[in-house]
């Protein structure tokens, strides 16, 4: 029997990021910009090059390279299967989480009746409520949107079970939130959506590159993910229930597949993307040990959670003792991913964000698309900053930032 190999190194890991090789203003760039969208691995770069260089072709035809695409694109399906718990049949592809989200509403919607209601959250990134609140203008659907504290960062979670009627179709959910870093209790929600007979939307894209998703445990009937927050490459996945998607009236050319996953997707995908997705997912399993995928995804995310964690408080600690700094979200000690959004008092979060990077340290600023809930935070006109601990994150780039934010803070008291 063989033991299990040790866990890569933060060394080892960050050797796989040639952009972690760029320098700025004569510095080292540290990257905090993760939950906009994550650096890429060689091994996801070599993986779509081969394919485009070697077997670039369309699908379903009787010579070599569509063979080899149509295997690659079912080895893609299968990678994305293993890395949300799912069935390679319950893998669609997109664009986008966004424009996989519209076209689900679209077709989730020619079987709602007016009056029917969705309920959405203010925590949300408004991928996850805009495209809803569009179809509930064009089917004549009512929107109930679920408050979250302020304070804490957390849903009012009796607020929802009280949005939740017999007239409910649908509850789209955040498993977490890409402004706070909240870690929402989706089962619960899916629990009581499923009571009232709803169905469950669960936006994973924030989720997904800290925690393994598991849409059983979860108890999702749909979930998306996007490639480019979890090492890949710009692209959009869509997890459903095979029974689901068989009986959704989707829009469809009419000579398209209309079997599962393929009817949910429309005229010829992104190859190399949904090549470079699985290559992501292979990239993540192969930090871990085991004897499948899913067994290795499973050591793999064991650690980099527990890496996250140390970070995500070393950076809220760090934070929070800096004079005139507000740091929003739950602290450490409730579920949350190691990302941080948080205002200098006196500095613009752009001024904050340029200031940083002239010492190589890149962070986010703005509303990150989460614009209900940075205007609950009193920041509607300027945002925050961001900073987002992932794989390739160090202790020292975490103080480095800290280092900024003091000098910051410091000059515009």
């Amino acid at each position: 029997m063989t033991s299990p190999r040790p866990a890569p190194t933060l060394d080892y890991v960050r050797s796989q990021f040639p952009a972690l090789e760029r320098r700025h203003n004569g510095a080292p760039v540290a990257y905090f910009d993760g939950p906009g969208g994550t650096q890429v691995p060689r091994a996801v770069g070599a993986a779509m090059t081969e394919y485009l260089f070697h077997h670039n072709a369309n699908t379903h035809w009787a010579y070599p390279t569509s063979i080899e695409t149509d295997a690659a694109l079912d080895e893609a399906r299968g990678a994305l299967a293993d890395f949300v718990g799912g069935r390679p049949s319950e893998i669609a592809f997109g664009a986008n989480m966004t424009t996989l989200a519209f076209h689900l509403g679209r077709a989730l919607g020619r079987r709602w009746s007016p009056g029917d209601e969705i309920v959405v959250t203010e925590l949300d990134h408004h991928a996850n409520s805009d495209p809803w609140r569009s179809l509930a203008g064009e089917r004549g659907l009512a929107i109930r949107a679920v408050r979250f504290d302020a304070e804490t960062g957390q849903l009012d979670m009796q607020g929802l079970a009280a949005a939740i009627g017999p007239r409910t179709r649908l509850v789209a959910i955040g498993a977490a939130s890409n402004l706070l870093g909240t870690i929402n209790d989706v089962r619960r929600v899916a629990d009581l959506a499923h009571a009232a007979g709803a169905l469950v939307f669960v936006d994973a894209v924030h989720y997904a590159p800290h925690a393994l998703v598991d849409v059983a445990a979860l108890g999702a009937d749909f979930l998306a993910c996007s490639a480019y927050k979890f090492y890949g490459p710009h692209i959009g996945a869509l997890w459903g229930r095979q029974a689901l998607i068989e009986e959704l009236d989707v829009p469809r050319l009419e000579p398209a597949p209309d079997y599962s996953p393929e009817r949910l997707e429309t005229g010829t995908q992104n190859h190399e993307g949904m090549v470079g997705a699985a290559a992501a997912v292979d990239f993540l399993a192969s930090l871990g040990d085991g004897d499948t995928r899913r067994a290795r995804l499973e050591a793999a995310f064991a650690v980099l959670h527990a890496r996250g964690q140390e970070l995500g408080e070393r950076l809220w600690a760090g934070l929070r003792d800096i004079a005139g700094v507000t740091v929003y979200g739950p602290p450490p000690s409730q579920p949350r991913t190691p990302t941080l959004s948080f205002a200098v008092r006196g500095a613009p979060s752009e001024e904050v964000a340029r200031a940083l990077a002239e010492r190589a340290v890149f962070v986010s600023h703005g509303d990150f698309y989460a614009v209900t809930a940075v205007a609950r935070l009193g920041h509607a006109r300027d945002g925050v900053v961001r900073a987002g601990c992932v794989c390739y994150t160090s202790p020292d780039e975490v103080d480095r930032l800290l280092d900024g934010v003091r000098d910051i803070a410091r000059r515009s008291r």
